[in-house]
């Protein structure tokens, strides 16, 4: 359970909570330009872009969550468990095991335009990393300045949906969720005027009475309309702090508290850390659950590309 979002102000930034009952031991992680990635069809990469984002590194291969590269694009993936579907190396197409997308778009394309081209051929392979490391279903949010895509592999093929509302949760598909929209145009950030009867004498008693019914609890279907009406009606300055704070706050709308989301016995997810990334300027930021309860609001500003 996770929630991606862009934002815009004089820059363009990207990020994403990542939700679950636990940390594998995700990290920071630069890949260097000249950093040689193998991969399992395509063999030896030697040159590519540079990368900074959030991985879990075996067997020095960082898998990554979430990153961005030193062109200003970004891409998460987020678990889409149910829906998600690989299927085995086809000939004459350029062939990805799941965990090689991420490095291989950032490693190789400069811009969403340029995904849009490349994913016209690759096939994403139901190649696990190794025994203890099986495949992760999951889809991609992926986006730089000028833009922003979804991209889902399912059974009937790989699909892949313009993003107007630059948000990503999980189930169901990219495309319900968007539809599912419509269903709360009448959601405004003013009060609301009495359209229920004119015979009635109704009065708004509180302030934010123009967003009742906006959804509040854990669900990826509520948490994707919830991030996508408060990162569409937020206002920020054009200053790097009150673009990256009003980005946390964005998706501090869908923080989940240890002991609201109970999977099994004892067992809670949490939001384990939270990203903000400066595309423009290759600035990593992020907080994480200890940051938060120990430190207050602290966040760490990783900067590799100038």
């Amino acid at each position: 359970m996770c929630t991606a979002a862009t934002y815009r102000t004089k820059d363009f930034y990207f990020g994403r909570t990542l939700d679950y009952e636990f940390s594998y031991g995700d990290e920071v992680t630069v890949t260097p330009r000249n950093y040689p990635f193998h991969f399992r069809n395509k063999g030896l990469l030697k040159s590519h872009y540079g990368i900074i984002g959030m991985a879990y590194v075996a067997d020095d291969y960082p898998l990554y969550y979430d990153g961005i590269n030193e062109k200003g694009l970004g891409i998460a993936g987020l678990n889409f468990v149910g829906n998600a579907w690989y299927g085995k190396a086809q000939e004459g197409k350029d062939n990805l095991a799941q965990f090689e997308l991420i490095p291989w778009l950032l490693g190789t394309c400069a811009s969403v335009a340029e995904v849009r081209k490349a994913l016209e051929n690759i096939n994403i392979t139901d190649t696990p990393f190794s025994e203890k490391l099986p495949v992760s279903p999951l889809h991609w949010i992926i986006a730089d300045k000028e833009e922003s895509i979804t991209l889902e592999s399912i059974r009937e093929g790989l699909k892949v949906y313009d993003n107007p509302v630059g948000v990503l949760t999980n189930n169901p598909t990219f495309d319900r969720q968007l539809f599912n929209l419509n269903n709360y145009m009448h959601l405004s950030p003013k009060q609301p005027e009495n359209l229920f009867s004119k015979g009635l004498d109704l009065n708004t008693y509180s302030r934010g009475m123009g967003a009742l019914g906006l959804p509040g609890d854990l669900s990826s279907a509520s948490r994707f309309v919830r991030v996508a009406f408060t990162k569409m009606n937020a206002v920020s300055g054009d200053s790097e702090g009150e673009s990256i704070s009003q980005f946390f706050h964005i998706l501090g709308s869908v923080d989940q508290q240890r002991g609201c989301c109970q999977v099994a016995e004892g067992k809670y997810e949490i939001t384990i850390y939270t990203s903000c990334c400066n595309c423009d300027k290759g600035i990593y930021y992020y907080n994480t659950k200890t940051s938060h309860t120990q430190n207050g609001l602290r966040t760490l500003k990783i900067q590799y590309f100038s």
